[in-house]
């Protein structure tokens, strides 16, 4: 059963998801477009495709069509109904469908880089490796020539990278620009 912090945590993990209100309700929107929301009832409402929407009774039979003037714009569904990769996955169909394609484009090349070539510690965790590929740092030599700053404006890059990188950049003799 997913939780509405859970639905908090997993939508402002996209790229640019901002979190505001929307008719009293909790919701989620990248770059000003509404993607995600918590009705008072504990439903989320998500944007979708109507060909996604269409499917989605299969999958998630407690779930409803989201319409406005006759028009198919989401899926609703009870949190209580979904478990967390449910969730995640719905989210992350919603944010892509709401998103600028060159946003989602970037996201795509970024987590196609994470699985490839690099040697970035996988110590500092998906979120971290997603943040410096799509940035274009997939080397620890490409991480070397940039501060600590310049890397903790990334989204997904915290504290606990920075002490990663550090320790391995230690190991090898090297270090962070200062």
């Amino acid at each position: 059963m997913a939780t509405p912090n859970q639905l908090r945590t997993t939508t402002l993990a996209l790229p640019e998801t901002a979190e505001g209100s929307h008719f009293g309700m909790a919701a989620f929107s990248v770059r000003g477009r509404g993607f995600a929301s918590l009705s008072e009832d504990g439903r989320v409402q998500l944007r979708m495709p109507p060909e996604q929407v269409e499917a989605a009774p299969a999958v998630h039979p407690a779930g409803e069509r989201l319409s406005r003037s006759g028009r198919t714009i989401g899926l609703r569904v009870p949190l209580a109904a979904l478990d967390g990769r449910a969730l995640h996955a719905l989210v992350r169909a919603s944010w892509r469908h709401r998103a600028p394609r060159r946003l989602v484009a970037a996201v795509d090349q970024a987590e196609a880089a994470a699985t490839g070539e690099g040697d970035l510690p996988a110590a500092i965790g998906r979120p971290a490796t997603r943040a410096l590929h799509g940035a274009g740092l997939t080397t620890l030599d490409r991480v070397a020539a940039r501060s600590e700053a310049e890397l903790l404006r990334l989204h997904g890059v915290g504290p606990k990278t920075i002490r990663v990188l550090e320790q391995v950049l230690a190991e090898q003799g090297r270090s962070l620009r200062a």
